[in-house]
C-alpha cells in the first residue's frame, strides 16, 4: 500500500511544480510521478541535512517535497533551455 501512496503523492507534487515552473503542458502523470518522487527526495537531502526522513505526510514534508521538484525542474529548465524558465 505503501508504494500506490508514493505515487500518488509523487503524482500531485510533481503537478504542482511543473504548473509553477511552467512546464506542465510538457509532462504527462509519468513523468509528474518521477519528478514528485525525485523531487522528494532531493528536498529531503537539501533541508534533512543529508538524511531522509521516514516520518508520514505531514505539511512540512509535503512543502520540502514540492520545494524540491521545483529545484529539480529548474535544473532541468537550466540545462535544456539556458534559462530557469
Amino acid at each position: 500500500m505503501g508504494l500506490i501512496v508514493w505515487l500518488i503523492i509523487g503524482g500531485v507534487i510533481g503537478w504542482l511544480a511543473s504548473i509553477i515552473m511552467r512546464t506542465d503542458g510538457q509532462q504527462g502523470i509519468f513523468l509528474n510521478i518521477i519528478v514528485g518522487i525525485i523531487g522528494a527526495f532531493i528536498g529531503g537531502l537539501i533541508l534533512s541535512g543529508g538524511s531522509i526522513n521516514n516520518q508520514p505526510l505531514t505539511l512540512y514534508s509535503f512543502l520540502v517535497s514540492l520545494l524540491g521538484a521545483v529545484v529539480l525542474l529548474a535544473i532541468v529548465n537550466l540545462v535544456r533551455r539556458g534559462s530557469v524558465r
